[in-house]
């Protein structure tokens, strides 16, 4: 397993701050900064992309532009909107590109989801009958949050998952605001006719970011910022 990198002394540090030492060339500051919003970054390419590998290689790309662009960052929204953003424009440019690519290779509809014995990070609280049920539930919430169309897919995650206002969902994905809310509207209808009152109970455990992930993350993007000294 991967070792985390240490960013000692960050924990406590506001996004603000952080973003001003990212911007004066502090890594460990940028460290911080993708350890705190890894996952939520990580289910945002992953919504618009449908596939672990993609959505990996689409973040770390995405986290070298952000610290290359962390200077432009004037704190006029939230680090992690700005953030999103970046990711959401690198995973669209992606699916573009696979797009055009599946015109000569057609892509196999449908992106198996994986194993997600890991996706709890402490006690679920309810013995172990009731955790399969949770696990089973989200895993079946994962398989229709990925079957969903891409526009509805992107904003579902973006709203029900990560939480992110109906204004940060607009900004993230640039369209308006009234085609958000009736994204959102119609995603949780096509979902509810699957899994019926029982969406809500597994949103926020769903797409787990197991820390493995998140330290291979981090450790690719520090390696690669290395090479740029």
């Amino acid at each position: 397993m991967i070792k985390p990198l240490t960013s000692i002394g960050y924990a406590d540090a506001s996004d603000a701050e952080l973003a001003q030492r990212v911007a004066g060339g502090d890594q460990a500051a940028f460290e911080a900064v993708m350890r705190r919003h890894n996952r939520a970054l990580f289910r945002t390419a992953r919504a618009i992309l449908r596939d672990d590998a993609e959505a990996e290689d689409a973040l770390q790309e995405a986290y070298l532009q952000a610290y290359r662009a962390m200077g432009s960052y004037r704190g006029e929204a939230r680090l992690s909107t700005w953030l999103a953003r970046v990711v959401a424009n690198e995973a669209l440019t992606r699916l573009r590109k696979l797009a055009r690519r599946s015109t000569i290779m057609p892509l196999h509809p449908g992106v198996a989801v994986e194993d997600i014995n890991q996706i709890a990070e402490g006690d679920m609280g309810q013995g172990p009958e009731s955790s399969a049920r949770r696990a089973e539930m989200r895993r079946l919430l994962e398989e229709r949050i990925t079957a969903l169309p891409g526009a509805y897919r992107a904003v579902f995650v973006l709203r029900a998952v990560e939480e992110y206002s109906v204004e940060e969902t607009a900004s993230i994905l640039q369209i308006p605001e009234a085609t958000v809310r009736s994204r959102f509207f119609r995603a949780r209808s096509l979902l509810r006719e699957a899994l019926a009152s029982e969406v809500d109970l597994a949103c926020q455990d769903a797409f787990g970011f197991a820390g493995e992930r998140c330290d291979r993350i981090v450790a690719a993007v520090m390696a690669r910022l290395g090479e740029q000294r």
